[in-house]
C-alpha cells in the first residue's frame, strides 16, 4: 500500500490525494508536522515539505512530480488529455492554480487563518486577508469564463486542472471562505467534482479547533 505523509489542509496534498483516489490507489494518510521536523521526515524530504509519497518502493515529493509519476505508471484512468496542445493547457492551469492562485489567495486566507495558529505564529495578517478576500474574486470570475467556454476548465473532460483547482478551492471552503454565490458555473463544477468518489476522504477531513461549515461535505450545497 502507497503511504501518503501529508497535511489534511493542504492543497498540494489534495491534489495527490485526489489523484491517488481517482486512479484507485489505497493509500495509508500519515499526518505531518512539516513545520516542526522529524530526522525521519528530513530524510524522506530534506525540503521539509509536504506531500511526500512513499509507493513502488520509491519515495517522492513534489505535488506536480509525484502527480506525473502516477500518471505515466498508473494511466487508468487518465487526469491528462491525449494531444500535446491539450495537455500543456491543463499544466498551465495546474501552475496557474499552484502558482498564482496559491500566491495571491490560498496563502493570504488559509495560512494567515489557519497555518499561523496551528504552528503557533502568532495572529493574522488582516491586511494580506483583505488582500486574499479580493484577489479570489478575480480568480473564481476566471474559472467561470473558462466554465462559460468549457466543459471542465480546461477542456471537454476532466483533468488535473480540475483536481488542483478543487484541491485549492475546497481548502478555502472548509473555513468559509468561497463565495460560491458568486458564479453557478462555478458552483456546478465544483458541486459536479466534490460528488466523485474520489472526494469523499477529503470531505470528511476534521482538523482540531477549526470545525468545517456545514455545507462543506453536502454535496448539493
Amino acid at each position: 500500500m502507497a503511504r501518503l505523509f501529508h497535511v489534511p489542509l493542504s492543497p498540494f496534498c489534495r491534489k495527490v490525494r485526489l489523484s491517488l483516489a481517482e486512479k484507485r490507489i489505497e493509500c495509508e494518510l500519515v499526518e505531518e508536522r512539516y513545520w516542526e521536523p522529524s530526522p525521519d521526515f528530513l530524510r524522506r524530504n530534506p525540503a521539509a515539505k509536504v506531500p511526500v509519497l512513499k509507493i513502488d518502493n520509491i519515495t517522492m515529493s513534489e505535488s506536480a512530480a509525484i502527480c506525473e509519476y502516477l500518471e505515466e505508471v498508473y494511466p487508468d484512468p487518465s487526469l491528462m488529455p491525449r494531444t500535446p496542445e491539450s495537455r500543456l493547457e491543463v499544466r498551465r492551469l495546474v501552475g496557474w492554480f499552484d502558482d498564482k492562485f496559491h500566491a495571491e489567495v490560498t496563502s493570504k486566507l488559509l495560512y494567515e487563518r489557519v497555518n499561523k495558529k496551528v504552528m503557533k505564529q502568532g495572529f493574522p495578517d488582516s491586511r494580506n486577508v483583505k488582500d486574499g478576500a479580493k484577489a479570489i474574486k478575480y480568480h473564481l470570475d476566471y474559472m467561470a469564463w473558462l466554465l462559460d467556454h468549457r466543459r471542465w476548465l480546461a477542456g471537454d473532460v476532466m483533468t488535473l486542472a480540475d483536481f488542483a483547482a478543487a484541491a485549492h478551492l475546497s481548502a478555502l471552503d472548509y473555513i468559509s471562505d468561497v463565495d460560491w454565490n458568486r458564479s453557478d458555473v462555478v458552483k456546478d463544477w465544483y458541486a459536479k467534482i466534490k460528488s466523485r468518489p474520489a472526494f469523499r476522504s477529503i470531505l470528511a477531513d476534521q482538523v482540531p479547533g477549526f470545525p468545517p461549515p456545514q455545507h462543506y461535505a453536502d454535496l448539493d450545497f
